[in-house]
């Protein structure tokens, strides 16, 4: 029987140990990396997490891409923290299991993604839907 999209994203959710909002804010003073996987129409319209890595990558090509772990340098010969986020945190339980393959084993995602991080009060820029 063929798995549905539900399905790998429930087997990828069950491998990792995803993260709120908080604690992975209290987690980039200590050197995790946050990961922007929206497009670039969405990050202008919604706002940006200052300092988060854009990787601008269809997850599921980023998903099958060996060489995507170059996207990553700094992430990749070290034991960093990795949470991958997106716009309400679908896509990036996908996504940060991809990369726990590629050998980012602390790799995981933000639950309830950039919508949850800005409704907890935490830095962000101003998008367009929010500026008068």
């Amino acid at each position: 029987m063929a798995r549905t999209i539900d399905d790998i994203l429930a087997a990828a959710r069950d491998r990792l140990a995803r993260v709120h909002p908080d604690q992975a804010h209290a987690e980039t003073s200590d050197g995790a990396v946050l990961v922007d996987i929206r497009p670039a129409a969405q990050r202008a319209e919604e706002g940006e997490i200052p300092g988060a890595l854009i990787v601008e990558r269809n997850v599921l090509e980023w998903r099958f891409d060996p060489a995507s772990g170059a996207r990553l340098p700094q992430a990749t010969g070290h034991d960093l923290r990795v949470i991958v986020f997106c716009s309400e945190g679908y896509t990036s339980s996908l996504a940060a299991a991809s990369l726990h393959d590629l050998g980012l084993t602390r790799a995981t995602d933000l639950v309830g993604g950039f919508k949850a991080w800005r409704a907890a009060g935490l830095p962000t820029t101003e998008g367009a839907d929010r500026v008068s």
